[in-house]
Order: C-alpha cells, then structure tokens, then sequence
C-alpha cells in the first residue's frame, strides 16, 4: 500500500464511524445474502458481533502506518478464525461484502481511488490473516 492509500483509508473510515452499527448491519446482510452457508459460522448476538467487526476494522485502519506492529496481531486473528470455521474461499466474500458495504455507507466518498485504497488494504490484511490461518491448519493436522 501507497501511504496516500493508507490516508485515504483512515479518512474513510473516520466517516464510516459515526455510522458504524448500520455500516455492520449492511455488511452482514450482504455477506450473507453472497453466501447463505456463513451464517451458521456467527453465534451469539450480531449486534455485538457488529460492534466486534468495526472495532477491528477500526484497529486494523489505525495500525496501517506501522505493518510491524500489526501484522502478527493481524496473523493471530487469521489463526482464530480457523477455529470458527472460516476458510480460505470466505475471505473474498468478506472482502466483496466490505466493498459493497463501504460503496453504499460512503456514497459519493468511494471514489476509484477510495476503492482501491480498501481493496489494497483488504488484500494486505486478508493475505496476512490467510498466512496465520495456514499455519493454525498445519499445526492442528501436524
């Protein structure tokens, strides 16, 4: 990522935030409206799952200027959600499903260079997640 990309993101975000229980509830129902199967995978209360999913989409926004210090955070999590049930395949749902999400919170803010700043920051994030969800898989088949 560019670091005008990382400002573009964290700019976004910042007007995401004040609209940020909505914002959760679009990305769910689009999630599982692109892929009814992942429903199963969220138990408890989506209210607070929706709170869960920003404030980490918020800490991961946050940490972009310093990768170091992220990415292990970021790698963990990826090992997490092996134990959830989430495979490799589900990460470019989420990823249209965030997109989609920050299209319709954003509306004429989500230019082409907005896109692809959080399409940037998704495939970042999402390939270090993969890396530590690999090796959650390795370790639990080794």
């Amino acid at each position: 990522m560019t670091p005008q990309q990382i400002t573009l993101v964290q700019a976004t975000f910042a007007d995401v935030k004040p609209i940020a229980t909505t914002a959760a509830e679009l990305f769910y129902n689009r999630l599982f409206t692109l892929d009814p199967a992942l429903r199963p995978l969220f138990k408890g209360d989506m209210g607070q799952q929706g709170q869960m999913l920003m404030s980490m989409i918020g800490a991961a926004v946050s940490g972009l200027k310093d990768l170091e210090r992220l990415a292990p955070v970021v790698r963990q999590l990826g090992a997490r959600h092996v134990r959830y049930g989430v495979q490799a395949q589900h990460y470019a749902t989420v990823g249209s499903a965030l997109l989609w999400t920050l299209d319709q919170g954003l509306g004429d803010k989500f230019t082409p260079a907005v896109r692809e700043a959080w399409t940037a920051a998704y495939t970042l994030l999402s390939d270090v997640m993969l890396l530590g969800a690999m090796e959650e898989e390795a370790a639990i088949s080794g």
